[in-house]
């Protein structure tokens, strides 16, 4: 398990890639995954945030997976298998921008699940996407800053594809 610290927002927070691991509830923050179809990783251009992969924040009543379902096609327009990768650990124990009113924890979890892609729908740019595209799994981290960790992320997600095959 390798930590990283990085820049998030004007803060240093320590990241840290937990494979296979699903935190309690209370402590998820947000939900994310690499969404795979035809050897191509889908990308979503969100409003205000460029390039990224599909995700958000649990809804009252949601699972994280009814959560990342949801966020798929809302954000993308795709549906399919699901498989938890793991979380991301966000560590807030030395920000000292960090304070008990953060609407985050102190120690808080990015859930991350690798889709396998069965169903492309047409794209409606409804919600918080203005478009999607599928590129080659060797481009997919290059359309963003993404931090080391989500090259781990990646790379387990990537194993667990050629488990299946």
């Amino acid at each position: 398990m390798t930590s990283y610290y990085v820049n998030w927002g004007e803060a240093i927070v320590k990241l840290t890639w937990k494979k296979d691991y699903q935190p309690p509830l209370e402590l998820i923050t947000s939900i994310h995954g690499f969404c795979f179809k035809d050897g191509k990783v889908l990308l979503v251009d969100l409003n205000h945030r460029g390039w990224d992969l599909p995700g958000g924040h649990i809804e009252q009543g949601e699972t994280p997976e009814q959560c990342f379902r949801r966020e798929a096609m809302e954000e993308g327009y795709v549906e399919g298998e699901l498989q938890l990768l793991g979380a991301v650990e966000v560590d807030h124990h030395e920000n000292p921008t960090w304070d008990g009113t953060s609407k985050y924890p102190i120690v808080g979890y990015q859930l991350f699940y690798r889709m396998n892609i069965t169903k492309v729908l047409p794209f409606d740019a409804k919600y918080e996407s203005s478009r999607r595209k599928f590129v080659p799994l060797n481009e997919a981290l290059t359309f963003k800053n993404w931090h080391e960790v989500h090259q781990e992320i990646f790379e387990h997600a990537l194993q667990i594809e050629n488990k299946l095959a």
